[in-house]
């Protein structure tokens, strides 16, 4: 508790503050303006951190992250266009309630079901992680190993783009990341020549390229919606607050389904969102009624995300594992810092740690302070058309990577990976677990090496431990199940 309240002191610090209230403001404009997405703002802006302390500059970027979610409502119920991936499922339900006039409780719904879910998340993230730091600060170089290894699996496979994809690109992510000079020899890895690869290729050309180009792209391609957003009745919304002890049960349900999956690798607030809203429709007397307007299929959905989206920090800070790509981001933000996220760093600086979890709390007031008086504007702010916005975001993408090295080669490799990025995604190949390897990959290499540098040479060192041995386990299972699935699933097909 006295950790806690030492984090709302830094949180409250006017500086830190200013940023929480600007990155929720900015994730919850992302999250109103279906086809950008919280990774490509958290990769735009990853730059402009850079001159910033490493606790403002992370509460910014994770206010940016989970203002994204409160956000992606409103374009899912007043555009049925989800704003994030997360916010797909709120469509069913959100978008039938504002086509019959009841476009006010459907979004008051969901700001106060995102408000409650990321309360109940930030609880969960006070109680466990503490304890999660106190069983891995046991840990040693092979513990670590098998930790970023499952991380890597678990990005591969959880993905929901098929295990060989998943793990296709998780091995370019960590060839892209040995790029440059070895940190035990010092001899240059896959520099082509270029001396400007000799630092290794930039997390944010990286992630900007993968995540902020192709999706331009993508919405340019796309034929835009002739469906005009639907008006909303302020003083109805408020006159809907009467309405809303009937989801009381629905946000504890999703918040608990978005809590637990929040923390495991590769699943994240989309997976939680669907579950939930799996859960809520199945505990129902008439599941018949979902997707023709009920609150509750908003209710557990959206407090299911924001639970999620708060407690995927847990494994990232107390473990250096990233489940989601936005998390690997803002770990590539913490190492630009020079804070190397782990056990270590809630003893080592307890003031970004307990800071960043004070400033939850307060950036999900802001939030719901923005969201439930200004419903107008933001509404208004959905009909504005995409395409006036792409030509600032290329803007925004050059000049953040050309003024974090000041150099034009960045800009071009940032172009590169865009168009890789874009390849990609024709060949339905997600970027999202090339970042996560790309992250991961340097890190795993080292841990190996020092396992192997302190056993010399025992490979059996590695599994020396029950608790290697556990997580190696782990990883195996999660490699072995897609293709016990895929067996069971081609078995109980009749054959034609």
């Amino acid at each position: 508790m006295t950790e806690l309240l030492s984090g709302f002191a830094t949180a409250l610090h006017p500086i830190n503050l200013v940023y929480c209230l600007a990155g929720v403001i900015l994730g919850n404009i992302v999250g109103v303006l279906p086809g950008i997405g919280a990774i490509a703002a958290i990769s735009i802006l990853l730059p402009l951190t850079f001159n910033l302390e490493p606790t403002t500059a992370v509460i910014m970027l994770a206010g940016v992250y989970y203002g994204a979610e409160y956000g992606g409502s409103i374009a899912s119920i007043l555009l049925n266009l989800p704003g994030t991936a997360s916010n797909a499922i709120t469509t069913l339900d959100g978008y039938p309630l504002a086509r019959r006039g009841e476009a006010g409780l459907a979004l008051l719904t969901a700001q106060v079901s995102s408000f409650a879910g990321g309360t109940l998340g930030i609880v969960a993230m006070v109680v466990f992680s503490p304890l999660i730091v106190s069983f891995s600060l046991s840990f040693g170089p092979a513990e670590y190993f098998a930790t970023l290894l499952l991380g890597l699996v678990a990005g591969a496979s959880v993905i929901g783009c098929g295990p060989l994809k998943g793990i296709a690109m998780v091995s370019i992510g960590m060839l892209f990341g040995s790029v440059g000079l070895d940190l035990n020899s010092g001899l240059p890895r896959y520099d082509l020549g270029i001396p400007n690869l000799l630092d290794g290729l930039s997390i944010v050309a990286v992630a900007m390229g993968l995540f902020g180009i192709p999706e331009v792209i993508a919405n340019i391609r796309a034929c835009p919606s002739g469906e005009k957003p639907i008006a909303v009745n302020a003083r109805a919304m408020f006159s809907a607050f009467r309405r809303l002890g009937a989801i009381v049960p629905s946000i504890f349900r999703g918040a608990a389904v978005g809590g637990t999956l929040g923390p495991l690798p590769g699943a994240g607030p989309t997976i939680a969102s669907f579950l939930a809203y799996s859960l809520e429709r199945s505990t129902t007397r008439n599941p018949e009624e979902f997707g023709t307007g009920r609150i509750n299929g908003v209710a557990a959905p959206e407090a299911a995300n924001n639970a999620a989206a708060q407690t995927a920090f847990i494994p990232t800070m107390t473990l250096g594992i990233p489940g989601t790509p936005t998390m690997a981001i803002i770990l590539g933000a913490l190492m630009i810092h020079g804070i190397s996220p782990g056990p270590q760093l809630v003893g080592e600086h307890p003031d970004l740690f307990w800071g960043l979890v004070a400033s939850f709390w307060l950036g999900n007031v802001f939030l719901i302070m923005l969201n439930v008086p200004l419903i107008g504007f933001w509404a208004r702010l959905v009909a504005v058309p995409r395409r006036f916005f792409f030509p600032v975001i290329i803007a925004l993408v050059c000049t953040g990577v050309f003024g974090v090295s000041n150099s034009s080669f960045d800009i071009w490799l940032v172009l590169a990976m865009g168009g890789l990025g874009y390849i990609f995604r024709c060949f339905g190949f997600p970027p999202a677990p090339l970042l996560i390897g790309f992250v991961l990959g340097p890190m795993v290499e080292e841990y190996l090496r020092r396992a192997l540098m302190i056993s010399g040479g025992d490979y059996t060192y590695l599994v020396s431990s029950p608790t290697s041995i556990t997580i190696h386990c782990l990883t195996a299972a999660l490699l072995v199940w897609p293709c016990l699935r895929a067996a069971t699933t081609r078995s109980a097909q009749p054959a034609s």
